[in-house]
């Protein structure tokens, strides 16, 4: 298997889908927009996977490459290829599918639970404890199933034809991770119902082995 990712900032990585990928003898490649290097042919990967960053899907003019992102992943899903999106990569997908990309009524951050959907297919556990940081959301695109919400946050993830997945939520968040959140974004630690200091963050860090676990299983049955 190949698998290609979009970086969209140095701080945002993998996690532990590096290590899902090492255990399957993966071919793994990545395109660090931020550095402006070349998006890939499509018939060089099978599953992309694009990760989060702190900004918008509509910050075209301080982003260029957000263009030129967006046109590649809609020419992916259309290749039938298989598709995972992380919160900016989530709300990507939702944008070149045709549904809106908004802010949301809270901005989400620190460790939350989510519930599975009734009608969402058996990938999540029907509870789990995961990591957010994000103030965007989106609707569900047309012909997608809800995967999940939480309190803040009505739609936290959604899929598509058994191939296209979108999570608002972080399942890859290792403690590396998650302190590479907090140190390039801690401006947005601010007093707000939803929004966990950094400490509170820290203390969470014990969820990650649950959450990794999910990630694993989800990217088992995408590509099965």
């Amino acid at each position: 298997m190949k698998l290609h990712w979009l970086q969209h900032v140095p701080f945002e990585g993998l996690g532990c889908i590096h290590d899902w990928a090492a255990s399957l003898h993966a071919e793994t490649t990545c395109t660090r927009l931020f550095a402006g290097e070349t998006l890939p042919e499509r018939s060089d990967f099978d599953l992309l996977v694009v990760m989060g960053g702190p900004m918008g899907v509509h910050d075209h003019a301080d982003y260029p490459w957000l263009s030129a992102e967006k046109k590649f992943i809609r020419q992916t899903i259309n290749a039938d290829k298989r598709v995972l999106g992380i919160c900016l990569g989530a709300q990507l997908i939702a944008d070149v599918l045709g549904a809106g990309v908004y802010p949301g009524p809270q901005k989400e951050i620190g460790w939350h639970p989510i519930q599975r959907d009734e009608y969402a297919p058996d990938l999540i556990p029907d509870e789990l404890i995961a990591f957010h940081w994000h103030g965007d959301t989106f609707n569900i695109p047309r012909g997608a199933v809800r995967l999940a919400s939480s309190e803040a946050c009505r739609n936290q993830g959604f899929i598509l034809n058994n191939r296209v997945i979108a999570l608002q939520f972080h399942l890859e968040t290792a403690t590396e991770s998650m302190e590479a959140l907090i140190e390039n974004c801690k401006h947005e630690l601010m007093d707000a119902p939803f929004i966990q200091r950094a400490e509170q963050m820290r203390n969470g860090v014990r969820f990650c082995e649950n959450a990794n676990r999910a990630m694993k299983v989800l990217l088992d049955q995408l590509i099965s």
